[in-house]
């Protein structure tokens, strides 16, 4: 990253407090250009609660700061009962969150420094909630943008999958609880530091059990899903995500279903901001938000709004790998979407388990190509999944799709004779049928290179249940047949000469998601069943005369030491004496210095899935956080577990919660609860 000090205008850092209208205060700090009083300028608001005096301190000093050096006020709030704010943290996107949120565009509004308009930015829980404040239409709010966030809370979030639920749902639960537990700066907030402490560990609650209690699309989701009512957004959205990211289908819904000026920007990145972005390229991303914010906050033609509405990175074919420096590949754009030169292309699953393109299947199938395919996948078929959302720390992107093969159905293209792009949404039409009332099927589209090996391009999960609606799912009939749809992620792909394209159907994608109650035979009819893939043809002319983005760019970074170096891993462990399955992920983040406050922080998590050969009341998924802040004579430390189990009729939830003050144990919970599954 190149590091920009030389700034159009000086800038001053400030650290205050907004009091709520119901007497809750909001810590604040806010970077802005000395002169802004005799010189008012836009602000620009992330709204958080993942802690900006230390947590995120390091990439908010290197972004706001750049914002504030061109004529910007760079704010960032922590949320109620987060960092040293006031309260007590006990759900995501809570109408309380929104409607603070509200009066803090307010008060920004009404400062003297403030030009009285206002932008929100935010990646995951910030993205979300910018979308959300901006449906509520406060006037002071003129534009967002939005990254790795979502318009749906159940369809496309952390927590469930096409009804299905997902194993980040617990690892992220894991990551909150830990959340939770921080105490805020006694710097900032005097000896009442304790007092809020023992607040928020007494009652931030169990987050997992309130969310596996709403399995289905109920009004609990629905709230904070601004797809229920697009219209309700006036403002400006600028979308991005990143093929490896969680959350990429929701730039394509919300350039869809928006009615307001709009552009989306999908890269090769993982779930991080893009002048961060891991695969890279990275790009100079703090100029692109430059050029939308002088835009629609300070009325400059910068000509964003004349260049297409989306860029994707078209991927090129590369070799499987849980890690990515970088994905090759190059800028791509459409100018609508949806795209009219996006096509659909066609292919038939055969008994032979071959993918034959529909032009060159005949009319009449014959006999052979209605003789049924089964399968009743192993639990081992997902350990090389990687996560549903890749922060890239540990390696966490889906390895040889071959370990996982052998347990699916395999469909598979003849070689390539001419290379094959795709641009948007594949999908899958299912003839199918299951031997029980709940079941699942995971389906993966990979490339697979000359040399065989086999990289997944995307996937997506169907909880049969949730055929006709995830609001109201039925159980299946089992031996009756159903047609049903599965959505796959979007992705920009090349498929080149000599590759071929391989589906694979699997009735279990463990640990990514939560697997059946019990095993499960499907029986697929491949004479009506079909891919679809969004076919798109290159654009040299149009694409070389694209705008490059630039290299990437932040403010001087905070002076940070090191004390005790980070270290990750990501085991699968295959106990045959004991017929026992372990994938273990263990993220140490080391010990580092803030040297401006003099505050160390380290933290320290580990996962583990683990599962007994065929035994489906096995499953277990445990989590470990441990996290300390030390200065001086005080430190403190917290410790969360989590044990999530499951039998064919309910999950089971035992965690426990210790936090110490020294050497000294001064707060210890527990919970042990049980949750109905619900068709899941």
């Amino acid at each position: 990253m190149h590091i920009v000090s030389d700034f159009p205008r000086n800038v001053q850092e400030e650290e205050d407090w907004i009091t709520l209208s119901d007497g809750c205060r909001l810590a604040i700090r806010i970077w802005r250009p000395v002169d802004a009083e005799s010189d008012p300028v836009p602000a620009i608001l992330e709204y958080l609660p993942y802690r900006k005096r230390d947590l995120t301190a390091m990439r908010d000093a290197q972004t706001h700061a750049y914002w504030a050096g061109h004529g910007y006020a760079g704010v960032r709030v922590d949320m109620r009962g987060s960092g040293e704010s006031d309260g007590v943290l006990t759900d995501e996107y809570l109408q309380q969150e929104l409607d603070d949120g509200v009066e803090i565009l307010q008060w920004l509004g009404k400062q003297p420094w403030c030009t009285g308009d206002v932008g929100m930015i935010g990646i995951s829980w910030g993205g979300f909630n910018g979308l959300q404040i901006a449906a509520l239409q406060p006037p002071e709010l003129k534009a967002v943008i939005t990254l790795c966030s979502t318009d749906d809370r159940y369809a496309d979030d952390v927590h469930h999958m096409g009804g299905c639920l997902l194993g980040d749902n617990l690892s992220w639960a894991s990551t909150m609880f830990d959340g939770n537990t921080c105490p805020p700066d006694p710097q900032l907030v005097g000896e009442r530091w304790r007092e809020m402490w023992m607040d928020r560990l007494e009652n931030s609650g169990l987050w997992l059990s309130t969310w596996l209690q709403h399995q289905r699309r109920d009004d609990y989701w629905k709230h904070g899903s601004v797809c229920e009512d697009f219209s309700r957004i006036r403002c400006p959205v600028y979308a991005v995500s990143g093929w490896a990211d969680g959350y990429c289908n929701a730039v394509f819904r919300l350039l869809e279903g928006l009615d307001v000026p709009r552009k989306g920007l999908v890269g090769p990145w993982s779930h991080k901001y893009p002048h961060l972005g891991v695969p890279g390229p990275a790009i100079g991303f703090l100029q692109e938000t430059l050029r939308w914010w002088d835009h629609w906050l300070k009325g400059k033609e910068t000509g964003i709004m004349d260049e297409p509405m989306l860029r994707v990175w078209m991927q090129d074919s590369v070799p499987p790998s849980a890690r990515y420096e970088e994905r090759p590949g190059r800028w791509v754009a459409e100018p609508s979407w949806p795209s009219p030169r996006i096509e659909p292309k066609h292919f038939r699953l055969t008994s032979g388990h071959d993918l034959l393109p529909l032009v060159q299947s005949p009319a009449g199938l014959g006999a052979d190509d209605e003789v049924p395919l089964s399968i009743r996948s192993p639990l081992s078929v997902g350990l090389f999944a990687g996560k549903w959302c890749s922060y890239n720390a540990p390696p966490d992107l889906p390895h040889d799709q071959r370990d996982e093969d052998g347990g699916a159905l395999v469909f598979q293209t003849a070689r390539l004779d001419h290379d094959i792009e795709i641009c948007g949404q594949p999908f899958v039409e299912l003839d199918i049928e299951a031997d029980q009332p709940v079941a699942m099927v995971a389906v993966r589209l990979s490339d697979i290179a000359e040399d065989d090996k086999a990289t997944r391009i995307s996937y997506g999960l169907l909880n049969l249940t949730h055929r006709d609606s995830d609001e109201f799912p039925q159980p299946l009939e089992p031996g009756k047949r159903y047609r049903v749809r599965v959505s796959l992620k979007h992705i920009a792909q090349k498929f080149p000469v000599g590759h071929a394209i391989r589906l694979s159907l699997s009735t279990s994608y463990w640990p990514l998601a939560w697997p059946s109650p019990v095993p499960v035979k499907l029986t697929v009819h491949p004479a009506g069943c079909q891919l679809i893939l969004p076919s798109r043809e290159p654009q040299p002319r149009e694409e070389a005369a694209l705008p490059a983005f630039g290299e990437p760019e932040g403010a001087p970074p905070l002076a940070v030491s090191l004390l005790q170096p980070s270290q990750e891993s990501w085991r699968v462990i295959r106990d045959l004496a004991q017929d026992q399955t372990t994938l273990e992920v263990i993220n140490d983040e080391g010990t580092f210095r803030l040297d401006d406050i003099d505050l160390e922080l380290s933290s320290r998590v580990i996962e583990r899935y683990t599962y007994a050969y065929g035994n489906y009341d096995s499953l277990s998924g445990w989590t470990e956080w441990e996290r300390r802040f030390r200065r001086g004579d005080w430190e403190v430390r917290s410790l969360t577990r989590t044990l999530m189990t499951s039998n064919a009729t309910s999950f089971r939830l035992r965690a426990t919660l210790d936090a110490f003050e020294g050497d000294s144990r001064v707060f210890s919970k527990s919970w042990d609860e049980e949750i109905p599954r619900d068709l899941v």
